[in-house]
């Protein structure tokens, strides 16, 4: 499985790190989105402020924790599951 912040050079830790928030950070737009809620009603909804759903909408990875985008997806309904898998290791 390929990871965009592998190749832009991220340690692999820190790059899967990236890779789940991207993915969760995306889901969550995806259900903004859906609703055709402004930032100001989406905020209303997620008990967040309005700068923070603008962050969420642009992508502003560094500004939220994984726990937190977990917390608004459950908040919209939506069921996080986690899979791991080994991958070859020399």
């Amino acid at each position: 499985m390929s990871n965009i912040f592998e190749d832009l050079g991220f340690d692999k830790e820190e790059a899967a790190n990236l890779k789940i928030r991207a993915d969760l950070m995306l889901e969550l737009r995806k259900f903004i989105k859906s609703k055709n809620w402004a930032q100001a009603e989406a905020a209303m909804f997620f008990g967040e402020t309005q700068p923070r759903i603008s962050n969420l909408m642009n992508g502003d990875i560094d500004r939220f924790a994984i726990d937190k985008l977990i917390q608004m997806l459950s908040r919209a309904g939506m069921e996080v599951q986690v899979s791991v898998t080994l991958q070859g290791h020399q």
